[in-house]
């Protein structure tokens, strides 16, 4: 993967939906960057416009218009921020002809083909995109209990057993969430998105208490499609009487993260960080060595 060059000059935002965006461009203008902001019309939040001095909509099928943009104003490195819905990808996008081209040449239709084969159209056009968390360490966990409770001998079994079946669907390009009950799984995510497959868990559980588990891939590109967890899914938790979550540590995003703490506390939510996928798949496939949390509030 590319690496960053150190500047202030030439950076680019390609903006999907959420806080994200948002909240990169904040990281960003604390380190004395002004990036030029390339926002997807059918994701990006409308507010957005306020927040850059130099800003351009594109439609989802328009690659060949925001290379143009991003070489007008003098981008040659990028960061891409916010979802772009899965299902959206491969229902309503419009290709031009740049973008067409891509697709008939994809061997797989799913978002990690797509998106990959983008940054390297982008990276022959001189136009790098780099580490999405790259302005937002401070929201990346790292290994450890987060919340004020540990979870619970019970949680940490389901948690051991999510964690297995998680990662083996986050290899398989389907999802990144699964949600737990009794060392059984309940929902996967796929396309629809990890709050309308929490919803879904809840009507099947009847009420029974769930744990969250969210996952990177096995060689996750930090560029694009990084997990994220927002105060919108703690809500969907306490709806869902989900009482525990579960990440990957050094490749999630926690928004507003003193707030999503608080709130998690608040509705007695254990939050607990686990190394990714290379040092931790052989433990969480052992679903009778539960995991013991540490402290690292």
């Amino acid at each position: 993967m590319p690496e960053f060059t150190a500047s202030t000059k030439g950076w680019g935002l390609i903006a999907g939906n959420g806080r994200f965006p948002f909240l990169v461009l904040e990281g960003a203008r604390s380190q004395g960057i002004d990036m030029a902001v390339i926002a997807l019309k059918e994701e990006a939040e409308p507010e957005l416009e306020r927040s850059a001095s130099r800003f351009h909509w594109v439609s989802l099928g328009e690659l060949s218009k925001a290379i143009d943009l991003m070489h007008k104003e003098g981008v040659t490195q990028a960061v891409m921020a916010g979802q772009v819905k899965h299902n959206k990808i491969f229902s309503a996008i419009r290709p031009d002809w740049r973008l067409a081209k891509l697709l008939i040449s994809l061997p797989r239709k799913n978002t990690d083909a797509l998106i990959g084969a983008v940054a390297r159209v982008l990276e022959d056009e001189g136009i790098r995109l780099v580490d999405s968390t790259l302005f937002l360490k401070p929201l990346v966990p790292e290994p450890g209990v987060l919340t004020q409770r540990a979870p619970n001998e019970h949680e940490a079994a389901d948690m051991t057993y999510g964690l297995g079946v998680a990662r083996h669907i986050a290899a398989m390009d389907i999802g990144q969430t699964v949600v737990i009950a009794d060392r059984a799984c309940v929902a996967v995510e796929a396309m629809e998105g990890t709050d309308e497959a929490l919803a879904r868990a809840a009507r099947i559980a009847g009420g029974k208490p769930l744990v969250v588990v969210k996952v990177s891939k096995p060689k996750q590109d930090m560029r694009f499609d990084v997990p994220v967890v927002g105060l919108p899914t703690i809500l969907q938790m306490r709806r869902a009487h989900a009482t525990a979550l579960a990440v990957d540590a050094g490749k999630t995003l926690l928004f507003d993260r003193g707030q999503l703490i608080a709130e998690a506390d608040a509705a007695g939510i254990a939050i607990q960080a686990f190394a990714p996928a290379t040092e931790a798949i052989a433990a969480a496939l052992k679903p009778n060595a539960p995991p013991k949390g540490m402290n690292s509030r």
